[in-house]
């Protein structure tokens, strides 16, 4: 597969490092760009939730929500130059973008270029998704072939499905392995990724509830991405946030479990906070004082296009504003 490099992020940067050591690593083991760090609700600042990992020369994209190609293009990357999408579930504001991802990566422009199937990734129910998304815009695919002169090959699928918990991709001395979470009953199958490369591992959590394999799954790694919800007390036990809630990881919740951990770096991304007309949302410091009442350890608070890159270091670069 064609590799590009990867070239500098616009714009000035915000750089907290967590770790020892002095000297500017010339090259991370693995580096993690938040792509976007919302869940279903629209908003200008945070798109549909994705992650960019960065490893052995391959990048490697978990989940794809809305504006995933405006976020890849921010930071500089040809959609094209994905070379595996890799899906946690099926909720939609975890796969609304993956059509984008696959046709702008292969529309003939320096944005797109890419040469290969769109290579996909994921658990029980990945292919059918992936078919039925050839099948609707069929006609976009067929009209680029003729009218543009593209390959077969580039707006070709390769799907790949897994139906139990192991490593389920490696190359280039990169491994992934899947582990089941709990998103709830209905939810299924709902899994977490751990990207392991050169001795470096980071954990993408998935959606899910307070779940031992989670924990289990990440006793080692360097950092831990985690999911979150809240919601203010006068409307936590609502019928409806309540069953929203139910779904997923409070912040007390994912404190316990960063402490069990202990990673390097914790990381809130897919943030879900619950407001209505009259109640309005907690902040992010509200969310921050739920999660140091059980756990006091180096964390941050996701924002798109936040970059962290893990070595001897743990560096964490942010957007300035």
């Amino acid at each position: 597969m064609t590799k590009l490099t990867t070239l500098a992020a616009a714009g000035l940067m915000a750089v907290i490092s967590v770790g020892a050591g002095h000297a500017q690593e010339a090259e991370p083991a693995i580096r993690v760009t938040l792509l976007g760090t919302a869940s279903p609700a629209p908003r200008p600042d945070r798109s549909g939730s994705s992650t960019l990992v960065e490893a052995g020369g391959l990048r490697l994209v978990f989940d794809a929500g809305r504006g995933v190609p405006v976020r890849l293009s921010q930071k500089n990357i040809p959609v094209g130059a994905i070379d595996a999408l890799f899906v946690t579930h099926f909720h939609s504001d975890h796969v609304s973008g993956i059509p984008d991802l696959w046709m702008t990566g292969y529309i003939p422009a320096p944005y797109g270029r890419r040469e290969t199937p769109f290579r996909v990734i994921g658990p029980r129910g990945t292919g059918e998704m992936m078919q039925h998304i050839d099948a609707a815009f069929s006609i976009d695919k067929t009209t680029r072939i003729e009218d543009e002169k593209i390959t077969p090959e580039s707006v070709a699928m390769d799907v790949s499905e897994f139906t139990e918990e192991g490593v389920v991709f490696d190359q280039n001395g990169v491994t992934v392995t899947a582990f089941t979470v709990n998103h709830g009953e209905l939810i299924e199958p709902s899994v977490g990724y751990r990207i392991a490369h050169d001795g470096h591992a980071v954990v993408i959590s998935g959606d899910t509830k307070f779940d031992e394999n989670l924990i289990e799954s990440s006793k080692g790694a360097d950092v831990l991405s985690h999911e979150v919800a809240m919601a203010r007390p006068e409307l936590a036990t609502q019928p409806v946030q309540s069953r929203i809630l139910g779904h997923h990881t409070l912040p007390a919740e994912a404190g316990e479990g960063f402490a069990r951990v202990a990673p390097r770096l914790a990381v809130y991304t897919h943030i879900v906070m619950l407001s209505t007309q009259d109640i309005p949302e907690p902040s992010i410091d509200d969310l921050v004082a739920e999660t140091r009442t059980t756990y006091d350890g180096p964390l941050e608070v996701g924002e798109d296009l936040m970059t962290i890159s893990v070595g001897e270091k743990v560096t964490v670069e942010r957007l300035a504003k």
